[in-house]
């Protein structure tokens, strides 16, 4: 470490040389430092009080109808500053006021607006959410065919012809059929048509906008591929959606001229202009010859009717309801009341009669399926009964899903009635179970049960039935004294269903419901029929996302991971996850659920042995490719786990863990440092359990854990990480009277500085090393303070190994580290000459009380204190040579208060060289004003002094 050539080398030498630093005494110094208490009586003051002031003016920006008062310097009332800042102007004085000036009938108009939104709150699910279900679910790879409107006449001839005559021959003109259409380019077209709408509309060309809507609307009278007609149906309406709006945002702007309409208006406040315009858009709608798109594109504008009559809408949804009924297909009378409740629900919420009806008639539609006709079609089509009844399930659903919108109970009783009266109809009563509250269902959970039961299961199977009444039981609660008959009659359907998919769709419902009311063992006996079902031909591998739903559901509910890991299912449930994505990402979830609950540590060998292996899974995980957040990610969830690990007093089992460990997480370096931490932390532990006086045993126990920390050390490819673990491992040696291995820990430490390299990686991003550097080594020389001497190896030698290596280090061009690594070496060795270390360790002999103010050994001090501060002087010169006067100024500063903090200035020479270094450091005018306020012949007025 010391090195044959190195300036550091040390010398003998006899002649005893006087003390050059400051002697000390810390106790007095502290003392002195400590600031004078003074009794304060807290009735008249407090730090936070705000400064009392005189305000004899009215302040301008009061609120209305506040008075100003005058307050003293002796009143109670301090000023608000954050008021005073506002001037009275802030924002809730402001909304106050403007409240309190607002007219009784405005507020009135304005809450009565504010219920009506209130009609359908943000737990009403949107229709935009149903939209992407129903496409994704209804599709089919039968070819399409399209008809659309030809390019029509030229604009010339459209301002010529009558109205009447455009009208007729939107319905009679030209047009063209695309077929052989995959449902690709069908969704592709119609969502040109919807741009054609919108483009038509903006120049102004109406009548050809009117023209694609109703096409467009006539579509959905075609059946030909009856699978896809849902998604259709939702194509479809987006542009009889898109129509609707820019007919009522065209009539809204007409009636804001010259002055903008109010929110909440009435009839009396739209212009005869408007009222025109709108009531000429119903009469040419009202002159569409077919019944179809004439009901879809009324229903369109069903808002503008607002602007006509104030009972408008109310009139005219019973109407069109009616209408309905002389569509001769039940699906696509099922659709268009549909549509209807849809549009109904936007426009006018309260207006429950018209949905109820709607409902009804579409229960009397019912009869049609089995007719001879939609018989008929499905042989045509080789559509089943069950899949063709599956078709009405979106309309039938948002149907009920209005009508039941906070409904009251009684109503769920009356739709219950309904469905026996039509045989228990089982799609029906699957819409009725999904759309009412779940409290109401679950009430009625035997009631249902019973229903499902006298099912005809070849129109629509049972298990989904099962399904709907388990979503429901799982978030409301049924009556206690049924739970048990519930889960019971329930999975005696559920367990006999064969296809593989469709029975973990339905268990994993019923799954929530079993952990929410009953023990592990009932848990226990679902899992179990799962792997039952699941295991053979390797079904597990096609229902991955609905397995880790149940472990999700499972986590949800159990938090003592004691009874978790009990269950004999749990671990070979788990089995079952064998794609690796998939096993890391539920192991994830567990330890995501165990780290946010497991609240006391624990020592359970049932836990630890689990646990360990979902932790080895996830580190078993990480590869070559496995990119640094991921990393990171895994490893703090490992780290938590081993945070949580405690084995109480049995600290040799906890050594042991940590061992195991060690070989278990080896490639995750985050996680290794944490067990380093660990194990220095449990050598500390023990050494506050013997109070400091280690037995045979607990000293043995200490140096296995410093071999531990010592051999685990090297295997870190962070070399700041090794730097630091190594001198805090040192530290906890020292602290433990293990002074062979602490002495150990700081030669690697100093023989691993020439490895630094010059940039390290910081969060992905290249760093000079130079700072952290220079922070570990600031941190070093602090501990070296209370490091004793090795008896073999001289005066000094770890202060002397560092100071060679710290000189043969390649730093950064233009740099003054070294050199400041030399100045902060200074008051080391000034607290090393004390009689009286500042501190140290108890029951560890420093270099105090081995050498007990020997003159030799404060010779040495001397002599490299000497050597420092030539080195540091010889750098100045050299800063002067090139320039570098700021650099220079600094440095100079900071060796001047060095010295005179620590040296004694009573020395001719010391004394005259921090002159000269304070001159230097104001020479060029450089240093800081803030931290050189005392002057000259005031700080050196003492010790220059004879």
């Amino acid at each position: 470490l010391m090195g044959q050539y190195s300036v550091f080398r040390r010398k003998s030498s006899v002649c005893c040389v006087p003390r050059r630093s400051r002697g000390r005494n810390y106790e007095a110094e502290l003392q002195r430092c400590r600031p004078e208490a003074a009794l304060v009586e807290f009735g008249d003051y407090h730090p936070l009080k705000s400064i009392m002031v005189t305000d004899t003016k009215t302040r301008r920006g009061a609120r209305k109808g506040s008075t100003s008062s005058s307050s003293s310097s002796s009143s109670s009332a301090p000023l608000d500053p954050l008021s005073s800042m506002l001037d009275g102007t802030d924002p809730l004085s402001m909304f106050a006021a403007a409240s309190a000036t607002e007219t009784p009938d405005l507020g009135r108009k304005k809450w009565e607006k504010e219920k009506e939104e209130e009609v359908v709150g943000p737990d009403f699910e949107s229709w935009s959410l149903k939209r992407g279900e129903i496409l994704a679910r209804f599709t089919t790879t039968e070819k399409l065919s399209i008809v659309t409107p030809s390019p029509g006449s030229s604009a010339v001839s459209e301002k010529v012809r009558t109205r009447l005559e455009e009208l007729d021959d939107l319905e009679e003109g030209s047009q063209r059929e695309l077929l052989n259409l995959s449902q690709q380019d069908y969704a592709n077209r119609i969502e040109e048509l919807n741009q054609s709408l919108k483009e038509a509309w903006a120049s102004d060309q109406k009548v050809k906008a009117l023209k694609i809507v109703i096409q467009c609307s006539k579509l959905l009278s075609d059946t030909s591929v009856i699978q896809f007609y849902p998604s259709k149906f939702v194509l479809i309406t987006d542009i009889l959606d898109t129509f609707g709006r820019l007919v009522y945002d065209r009539i809204w702007t007409m009636c804001s001229d010259p002055r903008p309409l109010p929110d909440s208006f009435t009839v009396d406040d739209v212009n005869d202009t408007a009222k025109e315009t709108c009531l000429n858009w119903f009469f040419k709608i009202a002159s569409i010859r077919e019944l179809l798109p004439r009901l879809y594109v009324e229903a369109a504008i069903l808002k503008c009717n607002c602007f006509l009559n104030k009972c408008g809408i109310q009139e005219t949804l019973p109407r069109l309801t009616a209408m309905i009924r002389g569509i001769g297909d039940p699906l696509v009378a099922a659709y268009t009341r549909a549509y209807l409740c849809r549009v109904g629900m936007e426009v006018a919420p309260h207006l429950k009669d018209s949905l109820n009806r709607n409902f009804f008639d579409l229960l009397g539609s019912f009869r049609q399926i089995s007719s001879e006709s939609v018989q008929n079609q499905l042989v045509l089509q080789r559509v089943e009964v069950p899949e063709y009844l599956t078709l009405y399930s979106p309309a039938i659903s948002w149907i009920l899903q209005c009508i039941a919108y906070r409904a009251p109970e009684p109503l769920l009783t009356e739709m219950m009635e309904r469905c026996k009266k039509l045989g228990n109809n089982a799609l029906l009563l699957n819409s009725v179970m999904r759309a009412f509250r779940p409290e109401f269902v679950a009430g009625r959970a035997t009631d249902f049960i019973g229903m499902i039961k006298d099912c005809d299961e070849a129109g629509f199977p049972k298990h989904l039935l099962f399904g709907s009444l388990g979503r429901s039981v799982a978030c409301a609660d049924p009556p206690e004294s049924e739970r048990l008959t519930i889960l019971n009659e329930a999975w005696k359907v559920v367990t006999k269903v064969r296809s593989p998919q469709d029975y973990i769709n339905c268990a994993e419902i019923w799954v929530e419901f079993t952990c929410r009311h009953f023990s592990k063992r009932e848990v226990n006996t679902v899992l179990a029929d799962i792997i039952k079902h699941m295991t053979p031909d390797r079904a597990f591998e096609d229902a991955y996302p609905q397995l880790q739903s149940v472990i999700r559901k499972i986590l949800t509910y159990f938090h003592d991971f004691s009874v978790l890991f009990s269950m004999e299912r749990f671990l070979p449930f788990l089995d079952m996850f064998q794609k690796d994505s998939v096993r890391v990402e539920v192991c994830r979830s567990i330890m995501e659920v165990f780290i946010k609950h497991q609240v006391e540590p624990t020592r359970d060998p049932v836990i630890l042995n689990a646990m360990l292996h979902i932790c080895k899974t996830m580190h078993d995980s990480v590869n070559a490719l496995t990119v640094e957040d991921e990393k990171r990610s895994l490893a703090l969830l490992i780290i938590g786990f081993i945070r949580m690990v405690c084995f109480g007093r049995d600290f040799e089992q906890q050594l042991s863990f940590c061992v195991e460990a060690r070989a278990t997480f080896c490639n995750l370096e985050s996680v290794m440092v944490q067990l380093i931490h660990t194990v220095n932390q449990l050598a500390m532990e023990t050494s506050r359990v013997m109070r400091g006086s280690h037995s045979r045993k607990t000293a043995a126990f200490v140096r296995a854990c410093a071999a531990y920390s010592f051999i685990t050390i090297p295997s870190l490819s962070s070399i700041f990480s090794r730097l630091s673990l190594y001198l805090l491992s040192g530290q906890v040696a020292l602290a433990n009277q293990c002074l062979s291995q602490a002495d150990a820990f700081l030669k690697a430490a100093v023989s691993l500085l020439p490895e630094v390299p010059r940039s390290i990686s910081v969060e992905g991003k290249l760093r000079a090393s130079e700072s952290f550097l220079l922070d570990f080594i600031n941190n070093f020389l602090a501990t070296l303070l209370v490091v004793p001497d090795h008896p073999e190896h001289g005066v000094l030698y770890l202060v002397r190994g560092l100071l060679n290596m710290i000189q043969d280090y390649t730093w950064e061009d233009n740099s003054d580290a070294k050199v400041r690594v030399y100045v902060s070496a200074l008051p080391l060795l000034a607290a090393m000459s004390q009689e009286t270390y500042l501190y140290s360790i108890p029951k560890v002999d420093s270099n105090e009380t081995l050498y007990g103010g020997d003159p030799k050994f404060l010779l040495e001090i001397n002599k490299l204190s000497e050597t420092l501060i030539g080195q540091v002087l010889d750098h100045l010169k050299g800063l002067g040579r090139d320039e570098a006067t700021r650099r220079q100024g600094a440095l100079a500063f900071s060796l001047f208060g060095v010295l005179l903090a620590h040296g004694d200035l009573r020395n001719n020479k010391l004394s005259q060289l921090a002159v000269n270094l304070w001159n230097l450091s104001h020479k060029h005018g450089y240093c800081e004003t803030r931290v050189s306020k005392i002057r000259k012949p005031d700080m050196f007025s003492l010790t220059f002094t004879k």
